[in-house]
């Protein structure tokens, strides 16, 4: 029995792994043409991320995109997120809801209705279209995070602060702020991985101006796969892998993914 689920463990890290490592050696062929087994092998391919104005252009606009619009999904979660926890309003469960809405939808719908918006509005082709409509929605990320800080935090801190006479602004910038950093900065790292990867906002919000990586990539199938595309594609998943890594060293991941933490203690236990 053990063998057999020894086997279906490495089973599945196989098949989940190998799309992964054919991207990685593919990036590393010194043909023009994506080949797998490769002949020959060149990193000119990651070099032309640099060198290369479009892929270099790519690469600016995502990094400044996906920044701002965590930063700024940061700001939009924070207020709700506490505003909902501590003055437990009738309406709390409904407002949670609509703050979580944008990312249980299809992006099809979030990105056609940011599209309308801003045709409407006559601001189209801009950058900033697209740092908004982020922002809006992976909000539901740092939402998550400092919710669930919120529900975990000791209550009896802001309390002792509140009854030596600290009211109710100076409490929270000095209490409950900085225990909500590391849920904000999880927060904030999850929403900058995700903004990195995601295409169908992007391209119907500011698709043909505003080229970020991901739609750079689709734009370049047209032509073929070449290994450039799968330099990219490498990226992507060391950002990813870092970022999540870093998560299960530094925070505690299976809270962010909504882990009852009573039950995290006694397993550890």
């Amino acid at each position: 029995m053990r063998v057999l689920r020894t086997a279906i463990v490495a089973f599945v890290v196989l098949f989940l792994l190998a799309p992964l490592l054919v991207i990685s050696v593919g990036s590393l062929n010194e043909a023009r043409y994506l080949q797998f087994p490769p002949e020959g092998f060149s990193l000119s391919w990651y070099g032309s991320l640099v060198t290369d104005p479009a892929w270099r252009t790519s690469i600016r606009y995502s990094l400044t995109i996906g920044a701002t619009s965590a930063a700024l999904a940061v700001l939009i979660a924070t207020p709700l997120a506490y505003i909902l926890r501590s003055y437990r309003i009738r309406l709390a469960p409904l407002l949670y809801t609509l703050g979580i809405l944008p990312f249980m939808l299809p992006p099809i719908i979030s990105a056609l209705g940011m599209q309308v918006f801003w045709l409407s509005s006559g601001h189209v082709g801009k950058i900033e279209n697209v740092i908004i409509a982020h922002a809006i929605f992976f909000s539901t990320l740092p939402l998550v995070t400092i919710s669930l800080a919120m529900e975990t935090m000791d209550q009896a801190l802001p309390e002792a602060a509140r009854t030596l006479g600290a009211d109710q602004r100076t409490t929270f910038r000095t209490i409950t702020l900085p225990l909500l950093i590391p849920s904000m900065v999880t927060g904030y790292a999850a929403a900058f991985v995700l903004s990195l990867n995601e295409y169908i906002i992007s391209f119907l919000v500011a698709g043909f101006t505003i080229e970020t990586l991901p739609v750079k990539i689709v734009n370049g199938l047209r032509y073929g796969f070449t290994p450039t595309i799968a330099a990219v594609a490498v990226m992507f998943i060391v950002i990813a892998a870092t970022t999540f890594t870093l998560f299960a060293i530094f925070g505690n991941l299976m809270r962010f993914l909504g882990a009852d933490p009573a039950i995290l203690e006694k397993n550890r236990g």
